[in-house]
């Protein structure tokens, strides 16, 4: 079996410390503007104000959990963590997207609940407190967004914020129209326009973790059209066993078994669609096992000469090149040019 490894360009290193900078700043504010909107909330009887408080704690949550998985993932590989603890980021992006639907279920009931029976609402309070929200989290979002959203995990915590802005201009007009109409029901209204926000994002989150845990290639990447390059390069007869995942988001992997045709240096076949794969598809953590196609009766097609040059092969007793019984997937050959 010729396994080739390469991973140049490739990172397990920590994220940056500007990351966990940014993140803690944004903390900050988001910690220091809900404890006073929790007292205006209950002051003013607005459920949008609580509701934006709530909302802003698993702000709070999710940037905690975002900087614990940031210093968990900087751990360096090692025992029966072979690929480090990177994957904890993907666990904070899904908490994040959980956080988000069951927080939503919660508010959807209570919404509805103070549209049948819509309490006094101090229009003034909700909609001043609303105003300094939206400030709060402009803020916070530009802090965030300084920090590195191709992590799943800082995105997660991105989109707690950005529903929180949302939430707050909700609020802000609910409270406007309180003001000016006395209509209390504006404020159950606002309530339920960031549910379907949060659901929204909450969806997205979960489905993005989702197919990480379940090993699915990334959604940018499409492994039929991988598989037929690969199968295209110089000397290759036949690709199968393509497997692409990530341990974290935006760092894929790929493995596959690379049928070579008779005579064809498998080292450097190795080399050239490693080369191809790291620069057309950005995917720099690939292993390949190469092998020599066999003849028909199971005999290598290569001459001893070749199978002396090319000693990383596995062998069966009768050393032939060894190849996988029952391959997983589909399996992507070349295609014959008609001439």
């Amino acid at each position: 079996m010729g396994a080739g490894h390469d991973h140049s360009g490739h990172s397990h290193g920590a994220t940056a410390d500007s990351d966990k900078r940014w993140l803690a700043g944004a903390l900050a504010v988001i910690v220091a503007f809900l404890l006073g909107e929790v007292v205006v909330g209950i002051v003013a009887q607005s459920l949008a104000l609580i509701s934006d408080a709530a909302h802003m704690l698993t702000d709070a949550a999710s940037i905690v959990l975002a900087l614990w998985a940031i210093r968990l993932a900087a751990r360096p590989a090692a025992g029966r963590m072979t690929y480090g603890w990177k994957r904890a980021e993907i666990l904070s992006a899904q908490a994040n997207g959980l956080t988000l639907l069951g927080l939503s279920a919660w508010l959807a009931y209570e919404a509805v609940r103070r549209l049948i029976d819509p309490p006094p609402v101090t229009g003034g309070l909700v909609l001043g407190t609303a105003l300094v929200g939206i400030v709060v989290n402009v803020l916070a979002g530009w802090m965030i967004s300084r920090a590195n959203r191709t992590s799943l995990n800082v995105e997660g915590a991105y989109q707690h914020i950005l529903n929180d802005l949302f939430a707050f201009i909700a609020t802000a007009i609910a409270g406007l129209i309180i003001l000016l109409t006395g209509f209390a029901r504006a404020d159950g209204i606002a309530t339920l326009i960031v549910v379907v926000l949060m659901v929204k994002a909450g969806v997205g989150l979960v489905r993005a973790s989702g197919r990480i845990f379940l090993e699915a290639a990334p959604a940018h990447l499409d492994p039929a059209e991988i598989g037929r390059e690969m199968a295209a390069a110089a000397n290759v007869v036949e690709i199968h066993d393509l497997h692409i995942w990530e341990i974290t988001s935006g760092d894929p992997s790929l493995s596959a078994h690379v049928v070579v045709e008779p005579g064809g240096d498998c080292h450097k076949v190795r080399a050239d669609v490693a080369r191809l794969l790291a620069e057309r598809y950005h995917i720099d953590h690939v292993v390949l096992q190469v092998d020599h196609e066999e003849h028909e009766h199971g005999e290598h097609a290569g001459s001893a000469a070749d199978d002396h040059d090319h000693g990383d092969h596995d062998h069966d007793d009768h050393g032939h090149a060894s190849h996988c019984a029952d391959s997983h997937g589909p399996v992507h050959r070349k295609v014959m040019q008609a001439h």
